[in-house]
């Protein structure tokens, strides 16, 4: 079993043809440039990858395509979880028989569980699997928060390992970092809290800036790393606009458009998402010529 996932963890996107069939293709060479920019590991299928407007057949089409394009250099990370406790263990075992390293698990959304309902959804998911799992806690999508104590018991079951966080406290991080053993990974789930974070003990990103300047994210990542602070603080700033500028509107669409302006021709969203407007795009636009992407 897996037990480093790495620092660098892109949330890949989906590609989509203009008919919003999955383009695999444009998927494997993403991924491919991916890992060659500095990503670790893929998330494939996670919010980035717009799971919930995939079908199972497409995400495990995606996972089998993945494994086969990068397996063995990165890790590839299957976001198998959903408000559904059965149907993300029959997602997770058919994940496991493709071959990914991990699985990302994110909270029930939707139908609001209480913390022991938390902790029992991710531990009969965990429990049905040998696959290392990180949770996923993003209360702006799920309405809920896990708390750090139900994290704490979760860490108990051996094979869930990490959480990605997307809860912008640094409170919560710390109060996680206090309770959790310090083999447990905390991820940050917003490339701009990633610096913060790694001064709190976190171990990386799972990052949506990544697409656009993986080698550059991955240099402040490195330099806080061997104490260089100075310059991991100089890198932050200089991408900062990049961190902010991906999430002016829902997440995947500003990292489409960018994607789409750069020659990866990823396509649009699928509904309920749509396409960023043009004042959108013009912000998206001048983001990517600050950072000299264009």
């Amino acid at each position: 079993m897996a037990t480093d996932f790495g620092r660098i963890i892109t949330a890949m996107v989906t590609p989509f043809d203009k008919d919003l069939t999955v383009n695999y293709d444009l998927a494997k060479k993403l991924a491919r440039h991916l890992v060659q920019s500095g990503s670790d590991g893929l998330v494939i299928c996670g919010t980035t990858g717009e799971s919930p407007t995939l079908t199972k057949e497409e995400k495990l089409e995606l996972f089998r395509i993945i494994v086969e394009e990068i397996g063995g250099e990165a890790t590839v990370i299957a976001s198998t979880g959903s408000y559904d406790t059965a149907g993300s263990i029959s997602l997770t075992q058919s994940a496991e028989k493709l071959g990914v390293d991990g699985l990302l698990l994110v909270t029930p959304y939707y139908n609001k569980p209480s913390q022991e309902g938390l902790y029992q959804h991710f531990k009969s998911i965990a429990c049905s699997t040998n696959l290392p799992v990180m949770l996923y806690d993003i209360p702006g999508r799920s309405v809920i928060n896990l708390s750090p104590a139900t994290v704490a018991r979760l860490a108990e079951i051996p094979n869930i390992i990490a959480l990605k966080e997307a809860y912008s406290s640094m409170d919560q991080v710390s109060e996680l970092r206090r309770k959790l053993p310090d083999y447990f990974a905390i991820y940050s789930g917003d490339d701009s809290l990633t610096l913060p974070m790694l001064s709190l003990g976190s171990k990386g990103v799972v990052s949506v800036a990544s697409h656009i300047v993986g080698p550059r994210l991955k240099e402040m990542v490195n330099s806080f790393l061997s104490g260089n602070v100075t310059l991991a603080n100089q890198i932050h700033l200089e991408l900062y606009p990049v961190f902010s500028g991906l999430f002016i509107t829902s997440n995947p669409v500003p990292v489409k458009a960018a994607l789409n302006m750069l020659g990866w021709q990823v396509g649009p969203p699928r509904l309920p998402l749509v396409e960023a407007t043009p004042e959108e795009k013009e912000s998206i636009k001048r983001m990517l010529g600050q950072v000299k992407m264009l």
